[in-house]
């Protein structure tokens, strides 16, 4: 059977064995040739191809960090969207509840030599460059090796940033970040007492540069980690996660979200060099 394929301004007939090439001055000689079927297909692709489908503007772009600013730091959950939804979820109010899936994890490649990227990440997008994100979380429930629930921020499966406790043993767990740039991840952590249950982040942006802190009070943060990211100079997105990398499942409660000006200020010692 004779069939015709379009591209741009070139018609091409398939005749079982090879493809013909035609200009549209003999388009119509090359409808005879063709059976009603593929005629009624052409005149449907001639007409969607006068009709292109809308592209998404920049208009289109809703701001999260700009919106919360705009609203005095409230932080709208109905704003965030779901990379990966984790077993279960609900959102009252300001607060959030994840439930996580066993073997959900966010590595790449370093001293492990696998790569896990299935971790649920709920998020929002800025294009605004100096800005922090506080949160509380709540994993009293986490109770196998590495159940972990924090702050990230999920670019693509090759570069991302995440600070949380991950639960270690019945005696201590792991406060600690990961920085991934272009593919490979590193973990920096520090010992804490496995009763220690609910944890604050603050994660802050100055332009390709981060931040993120840590308090028990909300009040008073710590230091925990100061990283540039290769790709986020632009639009990023931010938020929380939690998941469980091994054989296990847990609630992780996230409340107390505001967004502020930029917390992490200026380095006010020696100047930048000049390039």
């Amino acid at each position: 059977m004779n069939t015709l394929f379009l591209s741009n301004q070139l018609t091409y007939l398939y005749t079982g064995k090879t493809f013909i090439l035609a200009d549209s001055k003999n388009l119509y000689d090359m409808m005879k040739l063709s059976n009603f079927f593929a005629f009624t297909c052409i005149c449907f692709f001639l007409i969607s191809c006068g009709n292109p489908t809308t592209t998404s503007s920049p208009a289109d772009f809703v701001d999260g960090v700009a919106t919360a600013l705009e609203n005095g730091g409230e932080v709208d959950l109905t704003a965030f969207e779901w990379t990966r939804e984790p077993a279960a979820f609900s959102i009252d109010g300001p607060t959030l509840k994840v439930t996580t899936a066993p073997h959900t994890d966010l590595w790449q490649r370093t001293y492990y030599h696998f790569r896990n990227d299935n971790a649920p990440v709920f998020q929002i997008r800025t294009k605004e460059q100096y800005f922090s994100f506080v949160v509380k979380t709540d994993f009293t429930q986490s109770h196998q090796r590495f159940d972990q629930c924090g702050i990230v921020m999920y670019l693509d499966s090759d570069n991302w940033l995440k600070g949380s406790v991950e639960f270690e043993n019945e005696a201590f767990q792991h406060l600690g970040s990961v920085a991934t740039n272009n593919g490979y991840s590193d973990w920096a952590t520090t010992a804490i007492p496995a009763d220690v249950k609910t944890m604050w982040y603050r994660f802050s942006r100055r332009a390709d540069d981060y931040c993120i802190e840590c308090s028990t009070d909300g009040v008073n943060f710590s230091q925990m980690r100061i990283c540039h990211m290769y790709a986020g100079a632009d639009a990023i997105r931010f938020g929380v996660y939690a998941c469980s990398p091994e054989e296990s499942s847990f609630t992780a409660v996230f409340t107390d979200m505001k967004i502020t000006e930029c917390m992490w200020k200026a380095h006010d010692g020696q100047q930048p060099d000049q390039e």
